[in-house]
Parts: C-alpha cells; sequence; structure tokens
C-alpha cells in the first residue's frame, strides 16, 4: 500500500470531494426559493472532507485528528438529514440522487472506519 503523503491520498477525502460535487449539481435542480437549504446542504457537504483535511493535518495529535473526523461525521448526517428533507417535500427526486446517496454511504462507512481506527 502506498504511502499516505497528504490528505488528498486519502480516499474518504476524494469521495467526499465527489459527494460535494453531487451536491452541487443536485442544489441547481431544487427550486429557486430554496436557495437557503441548498447553500446549507453544500456548506454541510464542504465540511466534510474540509474536516477530513484539517483533522489529517493535525494527525501528530490522535485526539485533534478524531475530533475532526467526529465532525466530518456531524456534517455527514446533516447532510443526511437534509436530503431527506428535499426528497419528502419533493425539492429533489430521489430517482435523480440515486449516485449521491450512494457516495453520501460509502462516505459515512469510510469516516466510521476512520474515527474508529483513530481510538
Amino acid at each position: 500500500m502506498p504511502r499516505i503523503q497528504s490528505f488528498r491520498d486519502l480516499e474518504v477525502w476524494a469521495l467526499a470531494m465527489d459527494l460535494v460535487d453531487d451536491v452541487i449539481k443536485a442544489g441547481r435542480l431544487m427550486p429557486r426559493e430554496e436557495f437557503d437549504l441548498r447553500r446549507q446542504m453544500i456548506r454541510a457537504a464542504i465540511s466534510i472532507p474540509s474536516n477530513v483535511a484539517e483533522g489529517w493535518k493535525r494527525k501528530g495529535r490522535r485526539a485533534a485528528y478524531q475530533n475532526h473526523v467526529s465532525i466530518a461525521m456531524g456534517s455527514h448526517a446533516e447532510l443526511e438529514t437534509q436530503l431527506e428533507v428535499c426528497f419528502r417535500n419533493e425539492f429533489l427526486r430521489r430517482a435523480d440522487s440515486k449516485t449521491t446517496e450512494l457516495l453520501l454511504m460509502r462516505v459515512r462507512l469510510m469516516l466510521d472506519r476512520l474515527h474508529d481506527s483513530l481510538y
């Protein structure tokens, strides 16, 4: 396995960046009047790879790394909830969001594993 030189080498970071791209694209499909929800979703999505990156940079302090991964997990739960609000209120169609939901699930599993590995 190649040595990780940067947070950019972390698969969870790369997948979370793909998730950001998907959320931005999904936001473009939402009604204009849902601008605030769209902005909140994008902020939550961006928070996930941002906290993974910041935590990796603080890897010398294991507790700080754990904390940042934990924050990323919280942002993930926030985004998952916001997407569910969109589906329930028909701002987005679940059928159009399958890729996003799969990425969301993969990122959650990877964050869980990363968090567990830091204990």
